[in-house]
Order: structure tokens, then C-alpha cells, then sequence
């Protein structure tokens, strides 16, 4: 079983990750560096993909970036955990849709283990509890090494998330878990990034079929 680097890289700004991401990705691609996991929040803004630009989604009152990653629009903010998987998928797993799959089930498990039933919905991507979105995903590939990833949202700015709508999907359908109520797990340990992200990395061999390591020296070089 191939291993994962976990770099976990505290608050970075969208754009400097996005930077980040292109360069290890074409490392990943050379066999510079293996598979990797990068956890990080950022600071609020909203993020256009291909498909909220066709539909000419209009984004009023949030700073935004256009993004390649698929799908419509994604806001990234405080009381959010984003997961990146820089990571060059088997043959046998190589199927776009199949590897969204993988990363709902990932999210879907790792809110399991803090005592929240979520779940998939055929009609839109993502993870759901409760009837609301909380978990996004939209992915770009290249020679089938991956680049953006997922998001969860645990205890975002009130309204943030519930007021925007678009590319199907109205407003007041995201939400995050602290405004459902899930503020503390079955044992009253408080729901929170920290807790999510172990719940992450604890299912990530059982789930993503990847053992997760630690290295700090090339979390530092990410977050630079």
C-alpha cells in the first residue's frame, strides 16, 4: 500500500494555494514527490469554476477567484476544513466520477466518527446531513494526478454559506454542521476543524486505500 504525506498548512490565502497546487502537481506527475494530502482553511472567498461561469452565475457582496477545478461556485472561509489531494490514482481507479465516490465516502466517514449520519445525494455531488450540503467537492486532473479537492463546513460565519446560491442548487442549501446543532460529538468533545481532519486521516487507509505520514519540513515549504 502506497503511502500519503499529510501537510497540514494552517491559514494561506486561495490564490497561493491554487499556485502551490499546480507545482506539485506536475512534481507529483514527474515522481519528484509521492502522494500528499494538504489540510488548510482560507480566508473567505469564493471560488467560480467552468460550469457557474457557463451559467453566467453573478456572485454579489464576497471576494472571488476564478478556479479550473470542476463545478460551479465553492466558499472557502473560517469554520471550514479544505483537504487537497495531490494524489496520481491507480489505472484501476481512474474514473472522475468514481474518485468523487472515494472522497464523499472519505467525508461521509469521517462525520460518522463524530456521531453525524451523512450522506450522498444522486442529484448533486457532495456529502449531505439533515437535508443540507455540507461538504463540496470539485476536482482537476491532470495525467490522472489530482488537483483542488474538498471542503467541509463545521462552524462557518453565519449566513456566509446559506446566502449564495447557483449551478442548481438554491440558496439556503448549504449550511454548516454547528447551524444543524452538531457542535459536540457523542462523547462532548467539541466538533471542530481539529476533530474532522483526525477523523480524515483516520479513515484515509480504509477509505482512499493510502497509509497517511507525517512530514513538518515540507508542510513549512507549502504554507511559505
Amino acid at each position: 500500500m502506497e503511502n500519503v504525506a499529510i501537510k497540514s498548512c494552517g491559514i494561506v490565502e486561495y490564490g497561493q494555494m491554487s499556485e502551490k497546487m499546480r507545482v506539485l502537481q506536475r512534481e507529483r506527475i514527474e515522481g519528484k514527490i509521492g502522494d500528499t494530502l494538504i489540510f488548510v482553511e482560507h480566508p473567505e472567498i469564493v471560488t467560480i469554476g467552468p460550469k457557474a461561469i457557463r451559467e453566467d452565475i453573478q456572485v454579489e457582496g464576497y471576494p472571488t477567484s476564478i478556479t479550473d477545478r470542476g463545478g460551479g461556485i465553492t466558499w472557502h472561509g473560517p469554520g471550514q476544513i479544505v483537504v487537497y489531494p495531490i494524489i496520481k490514482w491507480r489505472t484501476e481507479e481512474q474514473s472522475v466520477r468514481g474518485i468523487i465516490g472515494k472522497l464523499e465516502d472519505w467525508a461521509i466517514a469521517a462525520m460518522s466518527g463524530c456521531g453525524i449520519d451523512a450522506y450522498k445525494d444522486p442529484v448533486m455531488q457532495g456529502a449531505w446531513v439533515d437535508g443540507f450540503k455540507v461538504c463540496s467537492i470539485g476536482l482537476s486532473f491532470l495525467h490522472w494526478v489530482s488537483r483542488h479537492g474538498m471542503s467541509i463546513n463545521i462552524d462557518t460565519p453565519e449566513n456566509r454559506v446559506e446566502d449564495l446560491e447557483g449551478c442548481g442548487i438554491g440558496r439556503g442549501s448549504h449550511t454548516s454542521l454547528a447551524r444543524l446543532g452538531y457542535h459536540t460529538d457523542p462523547s462532548g468533545n467539541k466538533i471542530d476543524s481539529k476533530m474532522i481532519q483526525d477523523g480524515l486521516i483516520e479513515t484515509c487507509e480504509e477509505i482512499l486505500g493510502r497509509k497517511p505520514t507525517e512530514s513538518s519540513e515540507q508542510t513549512r515549504e507549502i504554507a511559505a
